[in-house]
């Protein structure tokens, strides 16, 4: 693991990180794990349009320097949904330490901001550790739609 020479940060999404987080897109692309998170096309236009677009959803990037570590959001609000949908992402070369768990707090905890119960989210079956990582934040995984999960975490029970 290499020392950190810059802060680390959560940052809002906007324009000036447009291209740092292309360049963290293009790495989830090399790795594959495109298969597992796609929230989006991986493309300038689809984040402009995200960027541009946001209304209540809430797009957030972790970043040291001026790379991009981490990509999440919670969404759905914009869409007339009462319940958000969280995604997250970690880069292939920062996971293991923790940083795909800070996001999540923060992101329970800016759902919770917003007076949510509930968020839900969507998992591949077999992306093992994201679902280990879920449950361990207690998800409760109900149902599931083709290959994925559909699991939802109450805010109110104390978790996350």
């Amino acid at each position: 693991m290499h020392m950190l020479t810059e802060p680390l940060e959560c940052r809002k999404l906007t324009a000036e990180w447009k291209q740092a987080l292309l360049v963290f897109l293009a790495a989830l692309e090399t790795t594959n794990d495109a298969e597992y998170f796609h929230p989006h096309a991986f493309t300038d236009d689809a984040l402009e349009k995200v960027i541009r677009n946001a209304r209540k959803d809430l797009y957030y990037i972790l970043a040291e320097g001026q790379k991009v570590l981490g990509y999440g959001m919670l969404r759905g609000w914009d869409e007339g949904y009462e319940i958000p949908s969280l995604g997250i992402a970690i880069h292939p070369e920062a996971r293991s330490v923790g940083l795909g768990k800070v996001l999540m707090h923060f992101l329970h905890t800016a759902a919770r901001r917003r007076g949510d119960k509930k968020v839900r989210l969507k998992v591949k079956t077999n992306n093992h550790r994201a679902v280990h990582m879920y449950q361990g934040l207690g998800y409760s995984f109900e149902s599931q739609e083709g290959p994925y999960l559909v699991g939802f975490l109450d805010l109110a029970g104390g978790h996350g």
